[in-house]
């Protein structure tokens, strides 16, 4: 008697086994992608191409990141079918649509002659959109893997912070002249480190991790916002790991229990924050704080806010080029940058476009924060409250990338309650 050697089931297996290998292939494409966006800064950008100096053409003031994440989009959108389900389809119609309107934004802004005003769109926003269109069609373990990427890659950016804060030298090129020494780690400024250290605390505490992983990361990325001076940082880092402790609910125990709980790790968490202070201070780690916050830095992010009063009737509705925005600034405020996205934005675009384009950012946030644990709740606050003390979100950088793509990975309460 024979028997034949292939089953019916064998087409089946063959099937699965190129989905598995295709799926592999797209989430290795896109945390490569992920991984040039986020951690090629623009000064080694600009050792290329003229990425952020003035002059060049189009094409080179976008970031390699950007043209790999939109080169990722047809692939991952038509290569496979995918499922989406519950809160899901809703999240992927939002992003469809913020993409759209960036998109819609990006044509307006050339053909009014501001094409310039139109590069950081590009970069921050509609990229991160897209991101968010890719890790959605990828499906939730993928989400998971990439967001895990994402966040070793902000940790080991930390670390690499706290060693240049004790060594004194920098890893990365850094042009820019301060009065005191702060470290990059893997971004693109000393508060792109704090901001994004501190981001990634409510999220590492939603990570399916070893809770001492988890503890350990949180520490370390508080240690690193320390490090990179960014006080503001700082103190979000520090408010937002209390928030953590005292609101969000600890699975597995009664109100009780978990009130208990609680008061201990608190309790501990006061103590052991204050002999850190107190070895951060000895360490030098501390020492941008021995000024007030209220130093010169915080009174230039006021000052530029006078250029509101020094615009037209015209450039106030309509806009103005970003160059001629900067160059006022230098020579009647006598500040060399603008660190204030409400400025850039709503003196490039024209106050009626800012408040639309303002509205699209809030509006495309709550949707993917709909139903969401408190934790990403916390730590998405945590980041537009440090993006909103400086020039973050009218930059060419990758923190809103970073963002959708950690908040479409925690998925919903009852997705997390599922998976518990």
């Amino acid at each position: 008697m024979s028997y034949p050697t292939a089953g019916p089931d064998q087409p089946r297996s063959a099937a699965s086994q190129q989905h598995n290998a295709l799926m592999l292939l797209l989430v290795m494409g896109m945390a490569f992608a992920l991984a040039v966006r986020i951690n090629i800064s623009p000064l080694l950008m600009d050792r290329v191409v003229n990425y952020t100096q003035e002059g060049g053409a189009f094409y080179e003031k976008l970031h390699f990141g950007t043209y790999l994440i939109l080169l990722m989009l047809p692939l991952a959108l038509f290569s496979q079918p995918f499922r989406l389900w519950d809160e899901d389809i809703g999240k992927f119609k939002a992003l469809f649509w913020f993409c759209a309107a960036m998109l819609v934004l990006v044509v307006f802004l050339f053909l009014t002659g501001r094409a310039g005003s139109s590069v950081f769109v590009i970069d921050t926003y509609l990229v991160a959109g897209v991101a968010g269109l890719i890790v959605m069609a990828l499906g939730r373990e993928a989400r998971r893997t990439l967001a895990d990427f994402v966040l070793v890659m902000l940790i080991a950016s930390t670390v690499i912070g706290i060693g240049e804060a004790l060594t004194q030298k920098r890893l990365l090129p850094y042009d820019l002249v301060e009065l005191s020494f702060r470290p990059l780690g893997l971004s693109e400024h000393p508060l792109a480190l704090g901001a994004l250290s501190a981001t990634a605390i409510g999220f590492v505490a939603l990570s399916q991790w070893r809770i001492w992983v988890r503890v350990a990361a949180i520490f370390v990325l508080f240690i690193g916002c320390a490090a990179s001076g960014a006080r503001f940082a700082l103190l979000l880092a520090a408010a937002e790991i209390l928030m953590l402790l005292i609101f969000v609910p600890w699975p597995g125990l009664s109100p009780r229990q978990a009130r208990r709980g609680k008061v201990v790790v608190l309790l501990m968490t006061l103590v052991g924050g204050a002999i850190m202070v107190a070895v951060l201070a000895g360490s030098g780690l501390l020492s941008r704080f021995s000024d007030t916050l209220f130093d010169e830095n915080f009174f230039a992010r006021l000052t530029v806010y006078q250029t509101f009063s020094m615009v037209s009737t015209q450039q106030l509705l309509f806009g103005m080029p970003p160059a001629d925005l900067l160059a006022m600034v230098n020579e009647k405020l006598n500040l060399p940058f603008i660190e204030s996205a409400q400025v850039v934005i709503g003196l490039t675009f024209g106050i009626p476009l800012a408040l639309v384009f303002t509205w699209l950012f809030c509006w495309i946030m709550l949707r993917l924060l709909r139903g969401a644990p408190l934790a990403a709740w916390i730590g998405t606050i945590t980041f537009l409250l440090a993006a909103l003390s400086n020039n973050t979100l009218s930059s060419k950088e990758p923190v809103v990338t970073t963002v959708f793509v950690l908040l479409l990975a925690v998925g919903t309460q009852r997705q997390v309650k599922r998976q518990a």
